[in-house]
């Protein structure tokens, strides 16, 4: 498998392929609407060059040995500081930094799908993340991915999400 594919880390100019990719992830799972997918990956390609260059975002893309110009794949790691918390080790209780990542953008082109690359990738994230000594690493899955992250140590957890309106409601006087 790893012979298969380069694995190299994301820089900023690589930001209109990880955007694309993005869009193209949230096109797959149904969530963006197709008048809405142009915006999508402009405002991403924004973002995603300016964290990039912060050290905020860390990426990495795959392309095919024989194709180096070509990138198939990609997955990336949003840092984000959290306050310190109890994190429960093997060896026992340690108080966490609050040194976590969020994973995102993973995304396969299609005509590469069920050749290892996504694992590859996530193996990369997982790797660069025992480096850096990150209290959590997280992600959230479609159902396509959940049987690779699960593979892979991901559980899911007790974490909630408001589903109210947050943008565009203001409270009456």
């Amino acid at each position: 498998m790893t012979a298969r594919f380069d694995i190299r880390a994301a820089r900023p100019a690589d930001a209109a392929i990880i955007a694309w990719h993005r869009a193209r992830m949230f096109q797959d799972m149904g969530d963006v609407p197709p008048a809405l997918f142009d915006e999508l990956r402009t405002t991403s390609q924004a973002y995603i060059g300016e964290a990039l260059a912060r050290h905020e975002y860390v990426g990495w893309l795959a392309s095919p040995a024989a194709d180096p110009d070509t990138v198939v794949a990609g997955a990336g790691a949003q840092l984000r500081r959290a306050f310190p918390h109890m994190l429960k080790l093997p060896a026992g209780p340690v108080v966490a930094q609050g040194r976590h990542a969020i994973v995102l953008n993973v995304f396969t082109e299609p005509e590469w799908r069920r050749q290892g690359v996504g694992e590859l990738l996530m193996r990369q994230v997982i790797a660069w993340a025992r480096e850096e000594q990150l209290d959590r690493l997280v992600l959230h899955a479609s159902p396509h991915g959940r049987p690779l992250y699960e593979r892979l140590g991901f559980q899911g957890t007790n974490e909630m999400r408001f589903q109210g309106i947050l943008r565009g409601f203001k409270d009456e006087p």
